[in-house]
This record gives structure tokens, C-alpha cells and sequence, in this order.
């Protein structure tokens, strides 16, 4: 049984529109994470990745952070620069302890010699990494 060229056509739309809503339907049934909640995840994990590096390069342009780096020859747009090629977690872990490293300075917990010893590990981890992270 061999249709003409218009019975063809009508039973090719046919078949599409049974079978494409169909499995439309089934597919977003069966899809265990909607498509919006995983955008709105990668905008999240996005902005807190902005809002840590503005951090973290915030911290290492303050005045005593830049005269403890400039004290042992560390140019410290390098290290702005190079805290962008970290990994989340990395920057993170760096964030954290750039915020603790700043409520501490804040709060006077902290001399001057302390914060010069935290800058040169600071910034010392973040040139490591990024010296790992090129091999």
C-alpha cells in the first residue's frame, strides 16, 4: 500500500503531533531536576562566585595588605589577578579565610606582623595553586 505524496504528508503530521506531546510530556515527567531550578542554581553558584572574588581581591587592596606584600616583593595585582583562575572550592576556602583574616585586623585582634605572616600564606597558597593548576 504505497500513499500519494499528500497522504504521506498527512500521516507524517499525524504521527508528529500524537507523538512529539507525548513524549514531551513523558520527558518532563521523568526529568528529576526542572530545567528553571537548574538555571536558578548556576546563577546562584555564579554570584556567590562574583561576591567571593570581589572579596578576596577587596582584602588584598587594602593599605596594610598591599605594604605587607610589597615588604617581602609580591606584586599584589598579580595575586588580584591570579585568584580568578582558582576553582570554587578553592576560592572558598580562600574567602573564608580572607574574611576571618579581616574581622581580625577589624576587631584589632591582630598586629601587624600577624597580618604581614597571613598575607605572605594567603598569598603565597593562591600562587601555588595557580602554579598547580598550569601543569
Amino acid at each position: 500500500m504505497f500513499l500519494s505524496q499528500g497522504g504521506m504528508r498527512k500521516a507524517v503530521v499525524w504521527v508528529l503531533s500524537v507523538v512529539v506531546p507525548v513524549m514531551t510530556a513523558y520527558a518532563a515527567e521523568n526529568h528529576v531536576v526542572p530545567l528553571t531550578e537548574l538555571h536558578r542554581q548556576m546563577v546562584s553558584a555564579s554570584e556567590a562566585r562574583q561576591t567571593r572574588l570581589a572579596g578576596v581581591r577587596k582584602f588584598f587592596s587594602q593599605q596594610p595588605v598591599q605594604k605587607a606584600l610589597s615588604a617581602v616583593k609580591m606584586d599584589s595585582g598579580q595575586v588580584k589577578q591570579a585568584v580568578a583562575l582558582l576553582s570554587d572550592d578553592e576560592l572558598a576556602r580562600l574567602a573564608a579565610r580572607t574574611d576571618k583574616a579581616q574581622a581580625d585586623l577589624a576587631a584589632g585582634a591582630m598586629t601587624n606582623q600577624q597580618l604581614t605572616y597571613v598575607v605572605i600564606a594567603l598569598a603565597t597558597a593562591v600562587v601555588i595553586l595557580v602554579i598547580i593548576k598550569a601543569r
